[in-house]
């Protein structure tokens, strides 16, 4: 097998051939799927292998220590002999990874050959393709939790033990000092708390990141506005806890801050390994309490727990290393902690030197970086999303109904969008009735009844789906629900409108279409309104038929989100673009009069900023970039449509224009005069879809159209995940 190393003493990195570990009692054999690179821990390992001997030295005054008292006991010939005999030889790498059980060994009979574990241990957990890891060492991940993720499990272990011995209550404010991989586990896990938090770094990127993932505020640990947003948030008081983070440096300014920013009694508890110079007037007047978190937990470093397999009692201890493991499993598996923003390059293992001397180098900047193993990497060569095919029961019609009387509509969900987008068009639209209102809480409902209009308004679901006197729901809640309620309802047979996305996984929408199967009732709309937009449809018009393949580019300048919108519970609600990004590639498909057959996506640091390229049957591209970090003053979104010698590019809704190389010399059309206001197309899309309900005629867009679209938007984070294009793979 193989399996990363270092020689300490020369630098060299390598993957070597080494024999296969056995199979030993009291442990499990593991086969490696995904290892984790601790970016901070690994990195200065690596970087001190690269020193002098004298670098090496000044680095670990300890060891040197060591080397003094073995001259004094043995000698300077046979201490020499054995230090460079251990600096001259391999050492592994790694301690974070998840694998599949390849063997058991003796006296282990809560996993089996094939279950998939999280393994943790600086020996045992090793970047390798097969590891022995004992019993304590290991824990089994949660049904449906994706190995890359699982893959955090040991250092997401070290955040947590962090965070108790932190002791945070509901109510605290937290400063967490060093925004690098553990840093944001510490935020999250904080936030996940009830704990508010401040985080402080050198890079913005990692401050935006901690931001969206739950930090009140984050800086530069020189900007005053980490200290103003200190004393904003605790009155002037000081922080509960402090959390240094921070991993090597010779800085002592991270436990100055502590000092400084912590309230009277407060607790500082190291994680990272930093320089500890605690100025004593600073301590000693505010009488902080200065604790140190052993790694994953308690049994960490002990032989009897960590080898030998004996257990902590519960009522003695309760949060041990392997339950430590376990617990950050639970957290990932029900969304509670989001590690997928954090990942920000995955690395075929054979690559691993490469992948190392790149981070070293600081040509690969990054959060977390994984290793996938040979299997895994197989997978990835060609990924691809399924496209499911619509199938309807044959026999089965549309419902006939009066074209006089009124379409009578129910909303499931009332919040800010329906509110404001969708709910205005439609209340003093001739021929809509809105029946019924159904909200999870009971004060939003009376709201949009006593706004809108709306006959009643409720809670029950069940009862809007049981009345034969609906014609269409609308589904406008948050995005995990979608899927389901729309399925419910078509089920239940009404027309349905859902607001994007349709589904957050390729099982949701096989889900949905399931529904469509079993009760012939394919009367579905999703929200892409954009299509509809007037000014879009003349340009399109005015663009005429393409003769060659076409280059879009759309340009979307998303912008950043308010601190604790629900779009940023990616976990739960899937990523922004999973939300959003249905809009503008049904647009492009639209344009391009076809579904997209591959999908490429690349992302910055945290994947906040994509470029999505879509790849049509005609040879025709879209390239989609969805940002979130420029100006505000500059239009949200751009397009350009690019085929046959003419150009049509539309400026935010607002202006269009087309530029054509005709027979007498070149002609521009720009459309006449600016509108009111921006009209993307909400109007136009609900006319539609109440004319189709009315008159039983088709959908606004084929049904076929709408699973392409979602298929797509899935894609793209296959698509991150994996590195490669994405092939849309439809059944024959």
């Amino acid at each position: 097998m193989k399996q990363v190393v270092q020689n300490y003493k020369s630098g060299e990195l390598a993957v070597l051939d080494v024999p296969v570990p056995g199979c030993k009692p009291g442990g499990v054999l593991v086969r490696s799927a995904y290892s984790l690179i601790s970016t901070g821990t690994e990195l200065m390992k690596v970087s001190e292998a690269g020193m002098s001997m004298l670098g090496k030295a000044r680095s670990r005054p300890d060891q040197v220590a060591k080397v003094m008292q073995s001259v004094a006991t043995n000698g300077v010939p046979a201490t020499y002999r054995k230090v460079m005999g251990k600096l001259d030889s391999y050492t592994p790498l790694g301690y974070s990874l998840c694998g599949v059980v390849e063997q058991v060994g003796a006296g282990i009979d809560e996993v089996k050959v094939g279950d998939l574990v999280a393994c943790a241990g600086n020996e045992h957990a090793l970047h390798a393709e097969l590891n022995w890891v004992p019993k304590n060492l290991y824990a089994r991940v949660p049904d449906g939790l994706a190995p890359r993720h699982a893959a955090f499990g040991t250092v997401g272990s070290i955040a947590l033990q962090g965070v108790r011995r932190g002791e945070p209550q509901l109510g605290d404010v937290a400063l967490v000092i060093g925004l690098g991989l553990i840093g944001q586990l510490v935020v999250q896990l904080l936030a996940a708390s009830g704990v508010r938090v401040v985080g402080v770094d050198p890079d913005p990127v990692r401050c935006e990141l901690a931001e969206r993932l739950g930090a009140a505020a984050c800086g530069d640990p020189a900007s005053a506005a980490v200290e103003a947003a200190v004393a904003e948030l605790t009155e002037g008081h000081g922080v509960d806890q402090v959390y240094l983070a921070a991993a090597g440096g010779g800085s002592n300014q991270p436990v100055e801050l502590a000092a400084r920013l912590c309230r009277d009694r407060g607790r500082v508890v190291d994680i990272g390994k930093c320089r500890l110079d605690l100025p004593w007037n600073a301590y000693y007047e505010k009488e902080l309490d200065v604790r140190f978190s052993r790694s994953y937990g308690p049994g960490r470093y002990d032989p009897e727990y960590e080898l030998d397999g004996r257990d902590y009692p519960i009522g003695y201890v309760r949060w041990t290393e392997r339950r430590n493991l376990a617990c950050f499993l639970d957290l990932l598996a029900r969304g509670r902690v989001d590690v997928e923003p954090l990942v920000s390059h995955i690395a075929d293992f054979d690559d691993a030197v490469e992948t190392y001397q790149r981070l070293k180098d600081g040509d690969l900047k990054a959060v977390a970086v994984l290793f996938r193993y040979p299997e895994h990497a197989g997978e990835a060569e060609a990924p691809a999303v399924a496209v499911p095919t619509v199938r309807r029961s044959s026999g089965v019609s549309t419902p006939a109904r009066s074209a006089k009387a009124p379409v009578r509509l129910a909303f499931v969900g009332a919040g800010n969008y329906a509110t404001s987008m969708l709910l205005p068009h439609l209340a003093q639209r001739d021929g809509v009735e809105l029946s019924t209102v159904v909200t999870t809480t009971a004060l939003s409902a009376a709201n949009a009844k006593r706004k809108f209009g709306f006959a009643e308004a409720t809670t029950d679901l069940d009862a809007v789906l049981g009345d034969k006197s609906i014609d269409a729901v609308f589904v406008v809640t948050r995005h995990s629900s979608h899927a389901e309620l729309t399925r419910r309802a078509l089920l239940a047979g009404k027309a349905v409108f859902v607001e994007k996305p349709l589904a957050l996984t390729e099982d949701e929408l096989t889900g949905v279409l399931a529904a469509v199967e079993e009760s012939g009732n394919d009367r579905l709309q999703v929200g892409f309104n954009r299509r509809f937009a007037p000014l879009l449809q003349e340009a399109r018009k005015r663009f005429g038929a393409r003769t060659g393949p076409a280059s879009v580019r759309y340009l979307v300048n998303a912008g950043r989100l308010g601190h604790g919108s629900w779009y940023l519970q990616q976990g739960t609600e899937g990523s922004r673009f999973a939300g959003e990004g249905g809009h503008f590639i049904d647009t492009a498909s639209w344009l391009l009069e076809a579904d997209p057959v591959s999908v490429y996506a690349v992302a910055t640091s945290g994947n906040e900023d994509l470029q999505v390229v879509l790849r049509y049957p005609d040879g025709s591209t879209a390239t989609i970039s969805y940002v979130t970090t420029g100006s505000p003053g500059f239009p949200k979104e751009t397009l350009d449509l690019v085929a046959d010698g003419k150009v049509l590019r539309l400026d935010d809704f607002v202006r269009a224009s087309l530029f054509a190389d005709g027979g007498v010399g070149r002609k521009r059309w720009v459309s006449s005069r600016l509108p009111k206001a921006r009209d993307k197309g909400q109007s136009a899309e609900l006319a539609a879809f109440i004319k189709a309900v009315r008159t039983g005629g088709p959908m606004p867009v084929p049904l076929e159209s709408l699973v392409a679209t979602t298929a797509a938007t899935l894609a793209v984070q296959a698509g991150l995940v994996g590195g490669a294009p994405v092939t849309l793979a439809r059944a024959l």
